[in-house]
């Protein structure tokens, strides 16, 4: 049985790279722990006008519908607050952690090791039992702090994967910008679970070019 992985999801805007992740997840019959930060519920409210259900019956019913998958891979949703919670603990088994988008805010506090909330501890667990942490921060532009905070997230030894797209593979859509972002960091934990066109070795090219 494949063990569950941590979606965290911040107050960092762009809350679409959180649906995209758990689509592909759930459809590929993924096990998911899901917890959202507090800032998390307010941005959904600016970026989409709705709110977010604090029950977390309710909020798994939430994500499924903005999902559009309503069966399929298993999904339980946890309160910010409830630092009780299984993945609160170094005992609970999973495959890692991926926040997405990850403030800076929220950066800031792991790098410092505060569990403030249940995203924080969840995140602190995975860097103390030497799980994966993938963090994709979405913020524009990075002054020191952010940086030095981020550096120090990575020699801690999580994976950082700014959301930021590329073009090689001839987006249509928004969806198909923020697929590349997804894809690329579900690779970080090996899941093949987001269809993209991935490089391919460029031909015809003048071999003089520079």
């Amino acid at each position: 049985m494949t063990r569950p992985l941590i979606l965290g999801v911040s107050g960092a805007s762009g809350l679409i790279y959180a649906v995209r992740a758990l689509t592909h997840l759930l459809r590929a019959d993924y096990t998911i722990e899901l917890v959202a930060s507090k800032a998390a519920y307010m941005v959904w409210f600016e970026e989409e006008g709705v709110k977010i259900p604090m029950d977390p019956i309710q909020q798994e019913q939430f994500w499924r519908e903005k999902c559009g998958v309503l069966t399929g891979g298993k999904l339980t949703c946890h309160a910010f607050g409830n630092v009780g919670a299984n993945i609160a603990s170094g005992s609970f088994r999973t495959l890692g952690m991926l926040v997405i988008p990850c403030s800076m805010s929220t950066v800031g506090k792991i790098a410092a090791g505060l569990s403030a909330d249940l995203l924080g501890r969840a995140a602190d667990v995975q860097l103390k039992e030497g799980r994966k942490l993938v963090i994709v921060p979405r913020e524009t532009p990075l002054n020191l702090i952010h940086l030095r905070n981020l550096t120090t997230l990575a020699e801690a030894g999580a994976s950082i994967v700014p959301a930021t797209p590329a073009w090689y593979h001839h987006p249509k859509t928004i969806e198909d910008l923020v697929d590349f972002v997804v894809a690329r960091a579900l690779d970080q934990f090996d899941i093949d679970c987001v269809k993209i066109d991935r490089w391919k070795e460029s031909t015809g090219l003048d071999e003089d070019l520079d």
